[in-house]
């Protein structure tokens, strides 16, 4: 098309030809009778050997380790090999996860607490939560939009909407589901588990009366209520624990009060009293509940609920011994602009048709840094687009039908216990508390006997939680547990079954949910599986193409990590059943641990935490505590470059620090002397230093190691944020250049996919003075009974353990030689994009001693704002007519674009995505020497629907064909077309809407 391109082509096919011929010629020796070969890394690692050498002669290298070499700071580099196993191939890899998996013993758990077996529809498991269309998209927002001076003046801050349109309804609908069955005003697209859900629910009445002291029920969930007392303490929040009946609000010092409904024992109470009284003193009201008992009970807002939050893993998402799962939050209208987390909301595009984006983004932590309403980055997406499938497959009387089965056995079970047992329960919906008359050991052998798992309280009562999973052969062998002689044959007739039913209470459900044609129309197998099909179309993932996005790691979730994480084994657990049932996750856990200390040098690693943003919060807590173990209460301040991402200022907020900035210098690199200056003038109150390693604008800083000595010789910490991790693996480790804690995103670094928002995990490794610090449990202890712990920051013990399976196959297939060369061939492959597009862009920061970037690169747009008025959100949109997702944009440098390949992608795409950037280059200089209209033209109207390209009228001035396939290699049979155009965010928060509208198009067949 152009000469230029052309050349580089050219020059890209003689290279090769002549390294092929050179490979071809060599004479080899015979090799091994049985050669050894790393099976797995040549799948995973995308450029074959013949590529990486004409990609290190592009640079001017002759090896691997010559590049890298030079890229890593020699005072930081390895020396040696990581001491991890050999690695194993695919086929060895799954016999030996099964045999792990099978040490886990799959009970009957009637545990509760938050955690239900459910029957997961096949449908669902294979179309959604084993499908890659579905896991490894991206999420649908531009959160570095923060890094603009006027954001709420930039037209277009949500950039990747149109090509996660299918998603953002699935979204759309689970904020429906949750706001519908609990009757408040919105709902956000998920949060990370019931705990952190009511967490933040509390921080919310803090940040809305000022008032310092909380109320929380003495019958919450127990982890709810140690996580909401860790929480609030680091925020220096007093947080009460007492019967919500007997509390005098008139003090007017609570900010908010929170309680169960049904509570933890199972039972209902009528709180419009204490709703009430807590309104008529200024205190919001709060409600931790279950979304299925809602289908029979009064919802929460008919009581007077100004917060409700809870789980929605009951709605068709495997137990996975605590996660993931996806915690909801729904409020009323007036609280929309303080709630946590990210809202779908329905507007417009630039053709005046519906679409779907992120909503209010202005309140979160990527824009308002440490005054964020929390630090939260991303949810559970992919979990809460299961659990809202879930509700669209059943639809409302499914879901109503489900519920009454599990009632109507609790209610069978009631009656066959209460002759002979005390069960005080008077209203309740699955639970109850009995109190037996035979001895707690008799209950417990008898249980055992039967391989059923049972709620243990300290005082021998006994709680039971049903499930959709229960049958008759379930309810008789508990009544055998109990010692009862009842069967439910001889019950189920019997009319006192019905005398505590709900249906028969003042609690009975009259108000009508889930009346929307989507939830009424996909009830059998053909309708669902098109439905899921026809979202999954409308979304680019990385079945599609590389998605470049720097600072994210979107790298290969590869088929053989991935299923293990629907083997029943792991998928059927409890989190809290017993440790002896468990074995098979404690070992993964053992092994997971040890090659992850091995690679980063840290002493001890902590999976509670389920997110990056968690693992930020509870490093940074990890850290305080052992300020106050040594009597250093006072250390509060926290060191943070000005570049790094809005979650870390955020999170050091929640953890109870000051922030203080540290200055950036015009190549990139973090100010030294700012940095010394800030440390010796805060040499007293200095907590920690957070440092994002490579730096945050994409180099390996020289005077790493030095920065760390300035802060430990200041007396503080250093948290080094594992996000750049890729780039270190195999060559460096934080632990041994100055790294006190990390988090490490396994859904970045190791594998873990991103799930369109989530799942993710942000496990933390710290040395070993800081291992007595590491998060805890009230129910199973991660770190035993005699240990000190920050507290709790998640509702399971070892977080979303279900998906720990992904890091550990990724470690294992790959070996010490495979991790290294996927971190050098990850650096290779930015190096290498950056050479290539010299010649059009300008890469922002490189080495000022190598001339290298680390594994991800920031080319520069602003001048092409002066020159043709086309800005980065211009270029980002126009590579979705190219078929590619968008860089990162805008952030860390405003008007720029991050550029991250990753290992995983191969030289022919690397050069396809060049090839689109070149060509846009070109678009661009069309507009600067007056070919090209500077107000209508590719970029400035792009993306381009297949309805725009098809419409009898074309009145734009250049031709459908450079709109709709602007090279040669965007084909007709694999056009990959964005489903609306440009997204109008203004309208969308002038007009809020962020349930499901009335019926559209797109639900009609």
């Amino acid at each position: 098309m152009y000469k230029a391109l052309n050349y580089t082509r050219s020059r890209f096919a003689v290279a090769t030809i002549k390294h092929y011929r050179l490979l071809s010629a060599s004479s080899k020796p015979e090799g091994p009778l049985f050669p050894h070969k790393d099976e797995f890394p040549s799948r995973h690692i995308g450029p074959r050997d013949s590529d990486v050498i004409t990609m290190l002669d592009t640079l001017g290298f002759k090896s691997l380790d010559e590049l890298t070499d030079k890229a890593v700071p020699k005072k930081i580099s390895l020396s040696e090999q990581l001491d991890i196993e050999e690695p194993v191939s695919e086929y060895e890899l799954i016999n030996r996860i099964r045999k792990i998996a099978q040490r886990n013993k799959i009970w009957r758990s009637y545990i509760g607490m938050g955690y239900h077996n459910c029957c997961v529809p096949h449908t669902i498991m294979r179309n959604i939560f084993e499908n890659p269309g579905w896991t490894t998209q991206y999420t649908p927002y531009q959160p570095e939009v923060r890094a603009l001076k006027s954001p709420r003046k930039f037209n277009h801050t949500v950039l990747f909407n149109q090509v996660a349109q299918g998603r953002l309804e699935g979204l759309l609908n689970f904020q429906t589901m949750v706001s519908e069955l609990t009757g408040l005003e919105v709902a956000n697209a998920s949060l990370l588990d019931e705990g952190t859900a009511a967490a933040e629910a509390l921080s919310l009445c803090y940040r809305q009366t000022k008032r310092r002291k909380l109320l929380v029920s003495n019958l919450l969930h127990p982890q709810t209520i140690s996580l909401v007392q860790t929480r609030c303490q680091s925020l220096g929040l007093a947080v009460e624990v007492n019967d919500v009946f007997e509390v005098d609000f008139s003090s007017r010092e609570y900010a908010g009060v929170l309680f169960q409904y049904p509570d933890t024992e199972g039972n209902v109470h009528d709180f419009s009293g204490v709703a009430e009284q807590a309104h008529s003193h200024g205190t919001l009201v709060c409600c931790a509940t279950d979304l299925l008992s809602l289908t029979l009970l009064r919802p929460p807002s008919e009581f007077g609920v100004d917060i409700a939050v809870g789980t929605t893993q009951r709605l068709g998402v495997p137990l996975g011994y605590g996660g993931p799962h996806a915690g909801f939050f729904a409020c009323n209208q007036s609280l929309v602009r303080l709630m946590p987390g990210r809202m779908i909301g329905v507007t417009r595009d630039a053709a005046g048709r519906d679409g779907y984006r992120l909503a209010l983004q202005t309140r979160e932590q990527h824009i308002r840094r440490d005054k964020a309403t929390s630090n939260i980055c991303t949810a559970q997406a992919l979990l809460a687009n299961m659990a809202a499938m879930y509700a669209v497959y059943h639809g409302p009387q499914g879901l109503k039908e489900i519920a009454t089965k599990i009632h109507n056995f609790a209610l069978v079970l009631y009656l066959g216990l209460k002759d002979d047992n005390m069960v005080p329960n008077s209203l309740f919906f699955d639970t109850l508390r009995i109190e037996p008359r035979l001895d707690p050991e008799e209950i417990q052998e008898r249980a055992k006997s039967k391989e059923i798992n049972l709620r243990y309280y300290q005082d021998g009562s006994v709680g039971v939680a049903l499930d959709e999973t229960v049958t008759f052969k379930d309810i008789n062998d508990l009544f055998y547990v109990f010692g009862s002689s009842q069967t439910i044959e001889n019950l189920i007739d019997n009319p006192s079954v019905r005398d505590v039913s709900i249906s028969k209470s003042e609690f009975k459900r009259t108000s009508p949910f889930l009346t929307h044609p989507v939830f009424n129309s996909h009830h059998s197998e053909t309708r669902i599986v098109r439905y899921m099909k026809k979202l999954e179309n409308k979304d680019l993932s990385l079945v599609h193409s590389m998605i470049p996005l720097g600072s994210c790691t979107m790298k290969l979730n590869s088929t053989t990590e991935m299923m293990p994480c629907s083997f029943k084994h792991f998928t059927d657990i409890h989190p809290f059943a017993p440790l002896e049932q468990s074995l098979g996750y404690h070992q993964l856990f053992a092994e997971l641990e040890k090659d992850l200390c091995t690679i980063t040098g840290y002493d001890r690693i902590s999976f509670q935490p389920n997110s990056g943003a968690q693992g930020e919060y509870a490093g940074l807590r990890a850290i305080q505590c052992y300020h106050e173990a040594k009597g250093d209460s006072h250390r509060d301040v926290c060191l943070i470059p000005v570049s790094a991402h809005g979650t870390n200022p955020a999170s050091a907020q929640m953890a109870g620090m000051r922030v203080e900035p540290v200055k950036v210098r015009q190549d990139g690199t973090i100010d030294l002397d700012d940095l010394q200056s800030k440390a010796e003038k805060f040499r007293n109150r200095l907590s920690c230093f957070m440092i994002t390693y490579p730096s945050t604008n994409g180099v390996f800083e020289e005077t790493v190691a030095d920065m760390c000595d300035i802060i430990h010789k200041n007396g503080g910490q250093v948290y080094l944020d594992g996000a750049n991790m890729n780039a270190q693996v195999g060559l460096c480790r934080p632990g041994d250049y100055g790294g006190d804690v990390s988090h490490l995103n396994l859904h970045k670094t190791f594998c873990i996919p991103h799930g369109g928002g989530g799942p993710g995990m942000g496990p933390i490794g710290v040395k070993k003075h800081l291992e007595p610090f590491l998060p805890g449990h009230p129910v199973v202890n991660p770190l035993g009974e005699n240990s000190t712990s920050l507290g709790v920051v998640s509702a399971a013990p070892f977080g979303s353990s279900a998906i720990l399976p992904i890091s550990w196959a990724y470690i294992k297939m790959m070996g010490p030689r495979g991790l290294r060369k996927a971190t050098q061939v990850a650096i290779l492959n930015a190096n290498y994009m950056s050479k290539v597009l010299e010649p059009y862009y300008t890469t922002l920061f490189k080495s000022s001693t190598t001339d290298l970037v680390a594994h991800e690169f920031i080319i520069d747009i602003r001048e092409f704002k002066k020159t043709a008025n086309i800005e980065a959100a211009d270029i980002a949109k126009r590579l979705m007519d190219f078929g590619f997702h968008a860089p990162t944009m805008s952030w860390p440098v405003a008007g720029t674009l991050m550029i991250e390949p990753t290992e995983s992608e191969d030289k022919q795409e690397l050069d396809r995505f060049c090839e689109a950037l070149i060509t846009i280059r070109q678009e661009i200089r069309d507009i600067e020497e007056g070919k090209m209209d500077i107000r209508v033209n590719p970029l400035k109207m792009a993306p381009h629907t297949q309805l725009q390209v098809i419409s009898s009228s074309w009145e734009r001035p250049y031709t459908r064909e450079q709109a709709a396939f602007p090279a040669d290699f965007v084909k007709p049979d694999h056009k990959m077309w964005p489903t609306v155009a440009r997204i109008d965010d203004i309208y969308g928060d002038k007009h809020l809407v962020c349930t499901c509208p009335p019926v559209l198009e797109q639900y009609e067949y």
